[in-house]
């Protein structure tokens, strides 16, 4: 055991030593992975003879080892005439993996889900380990196109210095408060026991607390036991934390704390007098015996077994499908009405949009081929395949089907199969783009997608009083320095503190203490950067 702790430690000063005299120079250092230098100019597709690219990617444990046998690769080699060599890792050691090949100087061509940080970004291209990519945009009229119809994208793919040095994914599902990420943890109510108890759904804070006493004191589940849980989460979990009901107070909170007033002022809603009052509000509730005590402790699975036991009163998640099915046994809450009249939603600083899917390497010697390659990954229908899965394949299930007459691709019926499950098999994520405008003409919603949607539409979007969310803002590497200093203990502090307030109270009695802590970490700072970018991203 000894000796295998010894190799383990010698193993990573090795690549600790790697990674710190890893790759600075524009040749990449050792280029042993890349492709050799075809000469091609003026590429169309298919190639008169076949050539390959060297590409890294990850992918899920469910897909296949070789991405060539996924269809859709299968597909795209056919059109175009280019193999791609995958040098393919699970999403699980991948960034080692990637990370060990940059420092080492082994550099494919190519990073498919790249999966990097914008500080990640910035670093590799100042280290001349990935290059700048906007001259190659030229040869990508697929991309190009997607740029006029929204241009927005551009600005968003845009380096402070002015290069672009990624391709993104672009997934549109809803505009503006109507977009499917405006509000990640949806509540979720048990019908069935307010029918069992004669009880109406809701409207206030008050009123929700009297819900939740009778569930926990009435038996709603007709067992004889006092096993009901009123109302459940899992604190500081994105989809699962209670940030929702928050805007009863006031301002409302969201998972990473942030939101734009309507005066275009970026406020940080954990130092706002609103969430001390909501804090406040939850701790009397847990007082009361109303909110699961595993709340802070339990992970996803836990949560999600009690759930399948129906044992919850109110809960919060993305999807009720996920953990209490599509049954109308729980309906969507809508936002409450406070004690100070307040009926608020806080957005969500969500949008389906991922900066760095695809990097080109400074190893990469066919940058025409390969933009022409990757932009084949823009083409509408390619880029629906590309993210969710494909059509037409005899060896396993499908996703779509096919409309020959309309050359449209549409879902089909899941047959009880997770449709994640189903999209990790056969899809193949990277580059791509998916706007609004292609449901109804290149492809349908996804079923789930849609039905999403609709609640949001109806039941959230009447009461979402902020107009603009916190943008993809692409920072310079200096802000991203200070914003990671200051994020790392600002929101463990935010966190541990939201918890031991909810359980043990005292949130009124700490706030004078609890807000000087917050500028003793930097909030003004913070507050100072992200409002800059703000201001800059709107101009």
């Amino acid at each position: 055991m000894k000796k295998r702790m010894l190799t383990t430690a010698s193993a990573l000063l090795l690549s600790g030593s790697l990674l710190l005299t890893g790759c600075t120079s524009k040749s990449g250092g050792s280029e042993s992975f890349s492709s050799k230098d075809y000469g091609l100019k003026d590429v169309t597709f298919p190639l008169k003879e076949e050539k390959t690219l060297k590409i890294m990617t990850s992918s899920s444990p469910l897909a296949p080892e070789d991405p060539n046998e996924k269809l859709i690769f299968q597909r795209l080699e056919d059109q175009t005439g280019v193999k791609i060599d995958w040098r393919n890792y699970t999403t699980d050691i991948f960034n080692e993996k990637r990370n060990l090949a940059i420092a080492s100087g082994e550099l494919p061509d190519a990073i498919f889900n790249a999966g990097f940080s914008d500080y990640e970004l910035l670093k590799h291209a100042k280290d001349g380990v990935i290059v700048p990519v906007e001259d190659l945009i030229q040869y990508m009229p697929n991309l190009q196109a997607v740029l006029e119809k929204a241009p927005q994208y551009k600005a968003m793919m845009t380096a402070p210095d002015g290069h672009i040095y990624a391709f993104p994914w672009i997934e549109e599902l809803g505009e503006g408060k109507e977009s499917i990420h405006s509000l990640d943890a949806f509540p979720w109510i048990n019908m069935e026991w307010l029918n069992k108890l004669g009880l109406e759904v809701p409207k206030t804070t008050e009123e929700l607390k009297q819900v939740l006493i009778a569930f926990k004191t009435q038996d709603p589940n007709g067992n004889g036991e006092a096993d009901e849980i009123p109302m459940s989460f899992i604190i500081n979990d994105g989809g699962q934390d209670p940030h929702s009901l928050f805007g009863a107070f006031g301002l409302g909170d969201n998972w990473d704390f942030t939101v734009v007033t309507n005066d275009g002022e970026v406020k940080l809603t954990a130092a706002d007098e609103s969430y001390k009052k909501a804090i406040s509000w939850f701790n009397d509730l847990y007082n009361e015996g109303l909110i699961d005590i595993e709340a802070f402790e339990h992970d996803w699975n836990t949560y999600l077994a009690k759930g399948r036991d129906k044992k919850y009163g109110l809960y919060f998640t993305w999807d009720k499908g996920n953990i209490t099915g599509m049954g109308d046994d729980y309906d969507l809450l809508a936002p409450l009405k406070g004690p100070e009249g307040h009926q608020n939603v806080a957005r969500t600083n969500g949008m389906g949009f991922d900066r760095s899917r695809l990097v080109v390497t400074s190893a990469n010697k066919n940058l025409e081929l390969t933009a022409k390659w990757i932009d084949q990954l823009y083409d509408p229908s390619q880029s629906v395949q590309n993210n969710w899965g494909t059509y037409g394949d005899e060896k396993q299930q499908n996703i779509f089907g096919m409309d020959e007459a309309t050359k449209m691709l549409k879902h089909l019926p899941l047959e009880g199969t997770a449709p994640v499950e189903l999209r990790e098999k056969t899809s193949v994520g990277g580059p791509l783009a998916i706007l609004d405008s292609y449901y109804g003409t290149v492809t349908t919603k996804p079923d789930d997608a849609a039905w999403r949607l609709n609640l949001m539409k109806e039941v959230m979007v009447p009461y979402m009083e902020a107009d603009n969310i916190y943008p993809r803002v692409f920072f310079s590497i200096e802000d991203l320095d200070r914003l990671s200093v200051i994020e790392t203990d600002m929101f463990a502090f935010i966190k541990r503190k939201r918890a031991e307030w909810i359980a043990n109270g005292g949130v009124e009695k700490e706030w004078n203490d609890y807000l000087a802590e917050l500028d003793r970490l930097g909030l003004q700072e913070w507050l100072e950067i992200k409002q800059k970018g703000y201001d800059r991203n709107q101009e």
